[in-house]
C-alpha cells in the first residue's frame, strides 16, 4: 500500500502546480463612453464632490443661467431661487414607493446594539452629574452637546431645486437637446461667459438621475409667444440623448416671458447653507442691476427662510461679444478646425477674416516669411499638414499686437461701488476698474474695490474673489488675488491696521479665457505674472484712495479735538 501510494504521489505534484498558474485574461473588447457618462462617472470635474457640495452648484448654475439669459436681451434680471426640503415620506410617494416596518433591525447600518445603547446613556448621564456640580460650584456650565444619533447611509437628504427667471426662454423645440444632451449649448465660442464647463443644468440632471431616478421639469415662454413650452425629460446616459416624457405647448395665463426650471435631487442644506448664501449675497455684490428673491422652504417653520436682494440700479454692462482668435494664442488643432469651417476660399483672405490683428499687407508679409511653396491666393483647403505646422510656428514666433478689450464685459466701477455699499454698508469704499491686457493672446481687465469698515464684516482681511462676473468661494488660499492682498500688499503703509480693521477686498477679472486652476476650477493661478501684477496695482490705487479718506477724516478729528481743548 505504501509502495503504491508513494508511486502515485509524482504524478499528483505537476497537478498541483498546474492550478497555480494563471488563467489567460480574456481578449479586451473596445468599448466607448458618451460625454454624458463621462461626467456622470467623473462628477467631481463639474463641482459635483459630495450632496452638500451638488446642491451648492445646481443652485448656482440655474442662477449664472437665468443672468445670461435675460442679460442677452438686454432685460434687467429677476431671479427667484427655492429650495424646498422632501421628507423621506414624501420622496417615496413622489418616486411611487411605499413605506416599509423594518423586520430585520439588525441589518440596518444605524443598528445599535443593547450594549453600546447603555454606554450612551451612562456617559450622558455622567455629564449630566459634571454639569449639576459646576452648577452648584457656579462655574460656567457649558451647553450639553446634543449626542449624535448614528446616521446610516440610507438616510439621504432631497431637495426641489426650482429656479425662475425674466430672461430670453427657450425655442420649444430646442428644449429636449438644451438639457438632455451634455456638451450641446449656445454659449461655446470665443467669448467672455460665466460658465465654467458648459454643462450647466445638464449636470444637475445627470446628478438628479443618479440620486433619484426622477426627471427634470422646464417651463419656457419667449417674447410674442402665446403660449408656455412644457418638457419633462431625463437623460439617456449611455447614449447621451434626450428621455422625454412630455414635451407640449400649454395655455399662456399670465404675460411672461423666461424660463422655470425644478429639479429634484439628493442634497445636504446643513453642511452648505452658509455656502450658499454666501454665494447670493457675493452675487448680488457684483450684480446690482439684478433682483434675487432667495427662499428656502422647510416642514419646520423656523428652518424656513426668505431672503430679498434688492435691485440698486438700472446701469446694466454691455454684453459681451464674441471674437477671433489672436495668432498667438492658437494652437495645432484649433487651426485645423477653423480651416474645415471657414468660408474664406484662399489663404490671404482666411489670414485676414479668422484672426484678430492681421491686415492686408500684414498677412501679405506672413505668407512671404512661411515660404516659397506658400502664395496669397493658394486654396486653404489644400495645405497640407506640413505647411500647416509652418503656419503655426510662424504664429508663435512672429510679433502680433495685442488684441483690444472691447469684447469684454467687465461690471463697471460704478457697479462695484454700489454693490459693495448696497451689502456690507462700509465706511469708506475706494474702486479701480483697470485697462484691458493681455496674457498668452487673451485680453482680460481688472477690477478692485475695497472698503473700510461696515456691518456683518469681520475684523482683518475679507477678500471676495469673482471670475467673469461669479463668485468663487472654494480654494481661496491658493488664489492669486487672496495671496496678492495677505503677502503683497504694506497695508500698514496706507494708514489701514491688516489685524484689526475691517477691510473688505473685492477684486475681479473679466477675460475670454480664465486661467483658472485645478479639476473644480475654483481659484486662479499665482503664476501668470501679468494678472498678478495688473491685482496688485489695482489693489493699491484703492489702497491711495483710501488713505487721502482716511487722512482727512483723522486731521478733521484732531481739529475737532484741539477746538474742544481750547473751548476748555
Amino acid at each position: 500500500m505504501e509502495a503504491r501510494g508513494s508511486s502515485e504521489s509524482p504524478p499528483d505534484q505537476p497537478k498541483r502546480g498546474k492550478s497555480k498558474t494563471p488563467r489567460k485574461a480574456k481578449d479586451s473588447v473596445l468599448k466607448q463612453k458618451s460625454p454624458a457618462e463621462f461626467f456622470a462617472e467623473n462628477k467631481n470635474i463639474a463641482g459635483f464632490d459630495n450632496p452638500g457640495k451638488c446642491l451648492y452648484t445646481t443652485v448656482r448654475e440655474l442662477v449664472e443661467n437665468s443672468l445670461d439669459s435675460a442679460e442677452s436681451i438686454s432685460e434687467l434680471p429677476a431671479v427667484e431661487i427655492t429650495i424646498e426640503e422632501i421628507g423621506k415620506v414624501k420622496f417615496n410617494s413622489m418616486i411611487g414607493l411605499v413605506d416599509r416596518e423594518r423586520v430585520d433591525e439588525e441589518l440596518y447600518d444605524d443598528y445599535e446594539t443593547a450594549k453600546a445603547r447603555e454606554k450612551r446613556l451612562a456617559k450622558a448621564a455622567r455629564n449630566q452629574e459634571i454639569q449639576a456640580k459646576n452648577a452648584a460650584l457656579g462655574k460656567k456650565v457649558k451647553e450639553p452637546t446634543p449626542s449624535k444619533g448614528m446616521k446610516g447611509r440610507g438616510g439621504a437628504s432631497f431637495y426641489r431645486v426650482t429656479c425662475k427667471d425674466n430672461g430670453r426662454g427657450m425655442p420649444h423645440d430646442d428644449i429636449p437637446n438644451m438639457f438632455g444632451r451634455v456638451l450641446s449649448g449656445t454659449k461655446y465660442g470665443l467669448r467672455q461667459t460665466r460658465g465654467k464647463f458648459g454643462l450647466g443644468a445638464k449636470m444637475a440632471l445627470i446628478w438628479s438621475k443618479m440620486s433619484t431616478g426622477l426627471p427634470i421639469d422646464i417651463s419656457s415662454s419667449m417674447r410674442g409667444q402665446n403660449y408656455v413650452s412644457f418638457c419633462r425629460l431625463d437623460i439617456d446616459i449611455h447614449r447621451n440623448l434626450p428621455h422625454i416624457h412630455i414635451h407640449e405647448k400649454q395655455e399662456k395665463k399670465e404675460e411672461w416671458h423666461g424660463a422655470e426650471i425644478q429639479v429634484v435631487i439628493e442634497g445636504n442644506w446643513t453642511t452648505y447653507r452658509s455656502k450658499i448664501l454666501h454665494y447670493m449675497r457675493q452675487m448680488a455684490v457684483i450684480t446690482p442691476y439684478a433682483q434675487f428673491v432667495f427662499k428656502f422652504v422647510s416642514d419646520t417653520s423656523d428652518k424656513s427662510m426668505t431672503i430679498k436682494f434688492a435691485r440698486r440700479t438700472d446701469v446694466m454692462p454691455p454684453v459681451p461679444l464674441e471674437t477671433k482668435h489672436h495668432p498667438s494664442s492658437v494652437d495645432l488643432l484649433l487651426i485645423k478646425r477653423l480651416i474645415t469651417e471657414t468660408s474664406k476660399q484662399n489663404l490671404l483672405q482666411f489670414l485676414q477674416h479668422e484672426f484678430v490683428n492681421i491686415s492686408k499687407a500684414h498677412a501679405e508679409r506672413l505668407i512671404g516669411e512661411m515660404g516659397p511653396e506658400f502664395q496669397p491666393k493658394m486654396l486653404i483647403k489644400s495645405l497640407t499638414d506640413q505647411q500647416i505646422v509652418r503656419i503655426h510656428q510662424l504664429f508663435r514666433q512672429a510679433k502680433f499686437e495685442d488684441p483690444v478689450g472691447d469684447c469684454l464685459s467687465p461690471a463697471g466701477e460704478y457697479n462695484l461701488r454700489l454693490g459693495i455699499i448696497k451689502e456690507l454698508h462700509p465706511d469708506m469704499v475706494a474702486t479701480y476698474s483697470g485697462s484691458a491686457q493681455v496674457f498668452e493672446g487673451h485680453p482680460f481687465i481688472v477690477e478692485a474695490g475695497v472698503s473700510f469698515g461696515g456691518k456683518d464684516v469681520k475684523q482683518g482681511l475679507n477678500i471676495f474673489r469673482f471670475a467673469n462676473r461669479i463668485p468663487l468661494l472654494f480654494e481661496q488660499g491658493a488664489d492669486v488675488v487672496t495671496r496678492t492682498a495677505l503677502k503683497r500688499i504694506n497695508w500698514t503703509s496706507y494708514k489701514i491696521n491688516q489685524m484689526q480693521d475691517k477691510i473688505g477686498v473685492f477684486v475681479s477679472i473679466v477675460s475670454t479665457k480664465i486661467p483658472f486652476k485645478g479639476t473644480g476650477k475654483e481659484y486662479i493661478g499665482d503664476d501668470i505674472t501679468e494678472i498678478a501684477t495688473a491685482v496688485k496695482y489695482a489693489i493699491q490705487q484703492c489702497c491711495i484712495q483710501l488713505k487721502n479718506k482716511i487722512v482727512k477724516k483723522m486731521q478733521a478729528r484732531e481739529q475737532q479735538e484741539r477746538k474742544r481743548n481750547l473751548s476748555k
